[in-house]
């Protein structure tokens, strides 16, 4: 498990076995069955996590309504921005919708080991530009992409998200109603 995490990790950037096998200090895998939290509401987020099996579904709170802000399937990473940059507690939550394996990457492993080892430097460096550009790509589509394109495009890049959410979730991640996102299923 751990050797398919790395080479997921190559992906971002190469990585040598002697910086692989420093990073393996700061690996922890978990089992997180369905309906727990693999980071709860206020909890300081000191992990990347990396979904190797399962799925689950990250939200916030806007006026007590769940808002859906993106869902995590195998091989996907996730975890709350703002808390892992600044060390507060996070108001995003990440909830396994199914029984998940999480493999999670402590934070303290990518900023100790990124002072003296060009590797994971750039590592951290790919990981989180990439994060960003989704954070742009997903606040452009919001702003710019009407409802149905926003749904034809999920279920264009994920449709397996449609037949493992409630249509609730799936409306709140697309930032529409329940009816207007039934409407849309309906003409499609």
């Amino acid at each position: 498990m751990i050797p398919q995490f790395l080479k997921r990790l190559d992906e971002f950037s190469t990585l040598s076995d002697a910086t692989q096998a420093q990073l393996q200090e700061y690996i922890s895998v978990v089992e997180v069955p369905k309906g727990e939290f693999i980071l709860k509401h206020q909890e300081v987020c000191r992990y990347i996590f990396y979904i190797e099996a399962g799925f689950a579904r990250q939200y916030y709170y806007k006026d007590g309504k769940e808002v859906t802000e993106w869902f995590a399937g195998n091989r996907d990473f996730c975890f709350s921005i703002t808390s892992y940059f600044d060390g507060t507690p996070s108001n995003l939550l990440i909830e396994a919708v199914e029984d998940s394996t999480v493999i999670r990457l402590h934070r303290d492993g990518i900023l100790q080991l990124s002072k003296t080892n060009p590797e994971i430097a750039q590592l951290a460096i790919q990981m989180f530009a990439r994060s960003l550009k989704f954070s742009q790509l997903r606040t452009e589509s919001i702003l710019f992409q009407s409802a149905r394109d926003r749904y034809l495009h999920l279920l264009d890049t994920k449709p397996y998200v449609i037949q493992k959410v409630p249509l609730a979730h799936i409306a709140s991640f697309l930032g529409i109603s329940q009816e207007t996102l039934s409407r849309i299923r309906a003409k499609v």
